[in-house]
């Protein structure tokens, strides 16, 4: 009986979510190039990221396509996959639209940071809302390591919000070199699953849906990559795993199991911060921090690999807090 629903509620979802991301991906390349669909590059950006300038993007539109296709299926029996939905479709949109603009303006600039915050508040706003009105979820919380849960009051919405924000920014700046994003994500995604199964949340199929969708996107995405996934791409990834973790009741969890987003988000913070308060001195030589390992010579399948195999561990501590 515990294999039949194994297979139903995450085997069977994470295959044919593959299979789908798989074909849109390999059609999508094409059909990209075709339309001149191409990254752009800055002239500040690290020299070697120059000659992958014209690489096909967007291809988040692949694995994206994929989970919703797939996971809409399963609201009838799994309503709690719904605000999962929600921010995999609403980040993707301010993704596509971010990505629309640099493709239209021909450069790597796309929506103004206060027309992309504006965007997400209203889409955390929509996921939180949702979360209360329609599951009856308050301002209870599980922590990490500690048994019961743990009413936040006005706490909750504050923590949430920059938990929101912060993973979704932190995803799009993981985003950075062929695979890694996607390959730090499935790691996730994987985690989710287990742990979806662990407090019986529901949430498996769009979970593991996730987990296929970006791993046939890895088979076009993997050093050299033959696309990228784009802005509509990256913020979905960032928006997908804050808010399962509200649906655990794990906003906490993000900090282990996100580990490799964090590490980016602060080092930029810390750069931007000490470039401004020593007028124009550095800590690391280029941020994101996965840049800093690329300029000291590593590959970028093996920068793939560290920041893999740090969030493999950083979710094991995490099953154990569980």
């Amino acid at each position: 009986m515990m294999t039949r629903y194994l297979f139903i509620e995450a085997l069977l979802p994470m295959l044919v979510a593959f299979v789908i991301s798989t074909v849109i991906t390999k059609k999508l390349i094409p059909f990209l190039i075709k339309k001149k669909i191409g990254q752009y590059e800055r002239e500040e950006e690290y020299e070697a990221h120059l000659k992958k300038a014209g690489t096909p993007t967007m291809g988040g539109v692949g694995f994206i396509s994929a989970v919703i296709l797939v996971s809409v299926f399963y609201i009838p029996k799994f309503p709690n996959i719904v605000p999962i939905l929600i921010a995999t479709a609403g980040f993707a949109i301010i993704g596509c639209i971010d990505d629309s603009k640099k493709l239209f303006k021909k450069q790597s600039e796309g929506m103004k940071p206060l027309e992309k915050t504006i965007g997400q508040i209203v889409i955390a706003v929509g996921v939180i809302a949702y979360l209360k009105l329609v599951m009856g979820y308050d301002t209870k919380i599980k922590v990490p390591f500690l048994d019961g849960e743990y009413k936040l009051g006005i706490f909750y919405y504050i923590l949430v919000f920059i938990m929101i924000l912060g993973t979704v920014n932190g995803s799009n700046l993981n985003d950075g070199i062929d695979g890694l994003a996607g390959s730090v994500t499935s790691v996730i995604a994987t985690f989710l699953t287990i742990a979806s199964f662990i407090y019986k949340a529901g949430i498996s199929p769009i979970t593991a849906a996730w987990l296929g969708g970006l791993l046939g996107f890895l088979l076009f995405n993997a050093h050299p990559a033959k696309i990228f996934m784009g802005d509509t791409g990256a913020l979905a990834l960032g928006g997908f795993v804050a808010s399962s973790a509200l649906v655990l009741k794990q906003p906490l969890i993000v900090i282990l199991i996100a580990f490799a987003y964090l590490v980016e988000t602060v080092s930029v913070m810390m750069q931007v911060t000490y470039f401004k308060l020593t007028h124009g001195k550095r800590i690391f030589k280029m941020t994101p921090i996965h840049l800093s390992f690329e300029i000291d010579g590593w590959s970028e399948t093996r920068i793939v690999m560290l920041f893999t195999v740090v969030t493999v561990i950083t979710c094991f501590i995490a099953l154990a807090a569980l």
